[in-house]
């Protein structure tokens, strides 16, 4: 079509993974375990529902846009990131967050490199945008080399580097200290970091923003939070870069309820880590279970989920289906020829992992 953006006509989309739930009534879900997307397995904190409850009944809400300036909700994060204000902004999502930056800061001109394979939604916004991919790979085992990486840098001179750390799906993670020398060592490249899984691994590069201009910080409240459909995502970065992109931001584009339901879960920042610390465990429990398998290779990175290899393509596809049959969903991985024999499961707490060790195990003894 002649009237379409030119950098859109051959762009690949990104991939979604089944949403089989949503064909299934409401009250047969809980029998379904939805272990494709790396949502949160349980609800979030009671607080939320209390406080939607009380929303539903002021009858102003609903013809009015919602606050454009969300004071509370900036007060609640400051105060859980540990920043001040003008170092933070919230966003419908962070997938809508990483749009406005490839509009801030990308043009047809702009070289992206990615450290993949790794969240793909980053990579459509950019190519969106008119930037140009490229990718800097980790091994074959995805474990990191560093020098490979750097020689990357040097070749391809990018104005952009998307770093996803811990780095989904294969759930690598880089110290603060390697992030800060990258910072120094390219002064001239904006380095977006993607910490949507720091509540699981608790590593974070948030202050380093106070120093350097060359780094923003991006953040989820779907994973750990247990928010996902409310698609609620901040930005952390210095104040000037703050102010750069709120130029652009849609202030009302963050519903009321989305603004309620945040504040809510960060006024019980217990119920969150509690349920961090189950995933952290049943992840233990999981990858020991899956070491008398001895075709499949793990990869149990820092974040909530587990990379898994087979032995095959034709394995994974038969294991995944295998899953489907039994109400368990997981995410088959194509983004990468290097991901091709494997899949993603998401890791929820310990007596939803023993449903999923059950149906592995008896997917080796008599599905295949």
């Amino acid at each position: 079509m002649k009237f379409i953006n030119k950098y859109l006509r051959n762009i690949q989309p990104y991939s979604v993974a089944s949403h089989k739930i949503w064909d299934i009534p409401y009250n047969e879900q809980k029998n379904v375990l939805k272990l494709d997307w790396n949502e949160a397995t349980i609800p979030p904190s009671p607080k939320v529902k209390e406080r939607l409850l009380k929303l539903v009944e002021n009858e102003n809400i609903y013809n009015l846009y919602p606050s454009v300036l969300n004071k509370e909700l900036l007060q609640s994060l400051s105060q859980y990131v540990g920043l001040s204000e003008e170092n933070i902004q919230c966003f419908a999502s962070s997938d809508i967050l990483h749009e406005y930056i490839a509009k801030v800061y990308m043009t047809v001109d702009t070289n992206v490199l990615i450290l993949g394979p790794s969240y793909d939604n980053f990579r459509l916004a950019c190519q969106a945008s008119g930037a140009e991919i490229y990718y800097s790979a980790y091994n074959d085992d995805f474990t990191f080399d560093a020098n490979n990486f750097y020689n990357d840098v040097v070749k391809i001179k990018p104005t952009v580097i998307y770093i996803c750390n811990p780095n989904n799906p294969t759930g690598n993670i880089h110290s603060v200290k390697y992030i800060e020398s990258l910072l120094n060592e390219f002064s001239d490249t904006l380095f977006i970091l993607d910490e949507a899984y720091y509540e699981f691994s608790g590593v974070t590069a948030k202050n380093l923003v106070l120093n350097y201009d060359n780094i923003l910080v991006s953040r989820t409240m779907s994973k750990a939070f247990a928010l996902a459909n409310f698609r609620i995502g901040y930005l952390i970065a210095s104040a000037e870069n703050i102010r750069l992109i709120s130029n652009v931001r849609n202030a009302k584009s963050l519903s009321t309820f989305a603004q309620e339901a945040a504040i809510a879960v960060l006024s019980d920042l217990d119920y969150m880590k509690k349920y961090v610390a189950e995933v952290n465990k049943a992840k233990l429990y999981f990858t020991k279970a899956m070491k008398r398998h001895n075709n499949i290779t793990l990869y149990n990175g820092e974040g909530n989920f587990v990379l898994i290899k087979m032995s095959s393509e034709d394995e994974k596809k038969s294991i995944c289906s295998f899953l489907s049959e039994h109400n368990i969903f997981v995410r088959e991985l194509s983004q990468s020829i290097k991901l091709k024999s494997c899949f993603r499961i998401t890791i929820g707490t310990i007596s939803q992992m023993e449903r999923v060790v059950s149906v592995i195990d008896d997917f080796f003894k008599y599905g295949k």
